[in-house]
């Protein structure tokens, strides 16, 4: 089934509630080398509520559990720089959304707006990003993000 790219009420619709990520790749613009985002098989949801607000939370697959339940500070660093996680307000256009936030795990992102083209594939999700810096690793990167409606 091609890509299809609704309206934007009818896309508005089909993007409302909880959905399921399934890759979240990157492509470095310099070397056009492409990898996962946050590893192999990233654990994470996306949700759009109808009231216009947005909620984002990703996990790395392989992420380490602290010795204790107080973190040392490299562990605490470690599960920072395995997670991505935002909230935000959002309005949809006929191939995009965009992402107002006012609150990230990144606070270099709060109060800052994330474009997000996007396409349905049957039950799927389907970003890609323009150009942006990897607020991991400061290079300059596309993303590439496939989702699928939670059940």
């Amino acid at each position: 089934m091609p890509f299809e790219s609704p309206s934007p009420s009818s896309a508005r619709e089909r993007i409302l509630g909880t959905w399921r990520m399934l890759s979240w790749t990157r492509k470095l613009i310099g070397s056009g080398e492409e990898v996962d985002a946050l590893g192999p098989d990233p654990f994470g949801y996306i949700n759009y509520a109808p009231d216009n607000r947005v909620m984002v939370f990703v996990l790395r697959k392989d992420r380490l559990r602290p010795a204790a339940n107080l973190p040392t500070d490299a562990e605490k660093i470690a599960l920072f720089d395995s997670m991505f996680a935002y909230t935000g307000t959002y309005v949809v256009e006929s191939d995009r959304v965009l992402h107002m936030l006012d609150g990230s795990w990144n606070e270099s992102w709060t109060g800052t707006q994330h474009t997000r083209l996007m396409n349905f594939d049957g039950d799927h999700l389907v970003y890609t990003t323009p150009e942006a810096i990897d607020p991991m690793d400061g290079q300059l990167c596309t993303y590439n993000v496939t989702f699928e409606r939670a059940r």
